[in-house]
C-alpha cells in the first residue's frame, strides 16, 4: 500500500471514531444517527455538480449498498442503546475486517501472508480491547454483543459492495457522493415512518453538531471508497479499523469511560497489526 493511501486511511479512521462519538452524546441514538446521515446527504448534494452520474454498471452496487447502510445504521443505534461506546465500537468495527477478508476469497482477491497476519493481529487486538470495556468491566453484555456483531455483518457487506462498486464506476468520488445521497434519502423514509414529520423538525436545534458529524462521516468513508480503488479492499477494511485507537481516546476523554491496562495492551497489539499490514 502506497504511503499516501496508508496515511489517508488512518485519517479516515480518526474521522470515523469522531462521528461515532457524537452518536453517543446529546440526542437519543436514533435521532443522532438520523441527523448525521441527513447532514452527510446534504453535503453530498452540494457536491453533485462536480461529479458525474454513476455508470450503469455501478448502479446495482450502489442500490444494494444503500440498503446495507440502512441496516448498519439501524443496528448501530440498537448497539449503542445496549452497550457503552468503548465496548460496542470495537466489536462492531473489529469483526468486520475478518468477514471482509473471508468474503473476498470468493472474488479471488488475496493478501500476502504478512498482511494477513497483520489483519489477524488487528482483529485480535480490537476484540481484546472490547472484552473489558463497558458498564461492567468484567464481562461483555449479551445484547450489546449481539447487536454489535449484526452491525459488523452489515459493515462487511457494504464494504465489499462499495469496493467493487467504486471500481465498476471508474470514479470513487462520484460513487461516494451518490451513495451518501441515497443513504440519506432512505433514512429519511425510515424517520418519517417511525416518528413522522415531528421527528424531522425535532432535529433542527442540533444542526451544528449534526453537520460536524455528517462531515466527518462523509469524509471518512469517501476516503475509504477511494482507497479501495487504489489498494486491496481487505487491507483497507482492516486498516480503517485502527479507528478503535482513536475511539479509545474519545471514550476516555469525552465520554468518561475508563481506560484500563487491558485496553492499553490491546492497543499495542493493534499497532503491531497495523505495522505488519502496512509492510505486507
Amino acid at each position: 500500500m502506497e504511503p499516501v493511501v496508508f496515511g489517508a486511511v488512518l485519517a479516515a479512521a480518526a474521522l470515523h471514531a469522531g462521528w461515532n462519538a457524537i452518536v453517543k452524546m446529546g440526542l437519543d441514538r436514533f435521532s443522532s444517527v438520523m441527523l448525521i446521515t441527513f447532514a452527510a446527504a446534504v453535503l453530498s448534494a452540494l457536491a453533485l455538480p462536480f461529479v458525474g452520474v454513476p455508470h450503469v454498471e455501478a448502479w446495482p452496487w450502489l442500490l444494494v449498498s444503500a440498503l446495507f447502510h440502512v441496516g448498519y445504521n439501524l443496528f448501530l443505534i440498537q448497539a449503542y442503546r445496549a452497550g457503552d461506546f468503548g465496548q460496542v465500537y470495537p466489536i462492531a468495527r473489529g469483526t468486520a475486517p475478518l468477514l471482509v477478508t473471508s468474503a473476498l476469497f470468493l472474488f479471488g482477491e488475496r493478501l500476502t501472508p504478512l498482511a494477513m497476519l497483520g489483519v489477524a493481529l488487528l482483529v485480535v487486538g480490537v476484540w481484546l480491547m472490547s472484552i473489558r470495556g463497558g458498564r461492567d468491566l468484567a464481562r461483555l453484555e449479551g445484547r450489546a454483543v449481539a447487536f454489535s456483531l449484526a452491525t459488523s455483518a452489515f459493515i462487511a457487506s457494504y464494504t465489499v459492495t462499495d469496493g467493487f462498486g467504486a471500481r465498476a464506476n471508474g470514479s470513487a468520488h462520484g460513487y461516494a457522493v451518490w451513495l451518501f445521497l441515497l443513504d440519506g434519502t432512505l433514512m429519511l423514509g425510515v424517520l418519517l415512518i417511525a416518528r413522522g414529520v415531528g421527528g424531522l423538525t425535532a432535529l433542527r436545534p442540533f444542526w451544528r453538531s449534526g453537520f460536524a458529524g455528517g462531515a466527518m462521516s462523509l469524509g471518512a468513508y469517501w476516503i475509504v471508497i477511494w482507497a479501495m480503488t487504489a489498494a486491496p479492499i481487505g487491507l483497507v477494511a482492516a486498516l480503517r479499523e485502527s479507528s478503535v485507537l482513536f475511539a479509545a481516546v474519545l471514550s476516555a476523554v469525552l465520554l468518561r469511560e475508563p481506560p484500563t491496562r487491558w485496553r492499553s495492551a490491546a492497543a499495542a497489539v493493534i499497532v503491531v497489526g497495523i505495522a505488519m499490514a502496512r509492510i505486507g
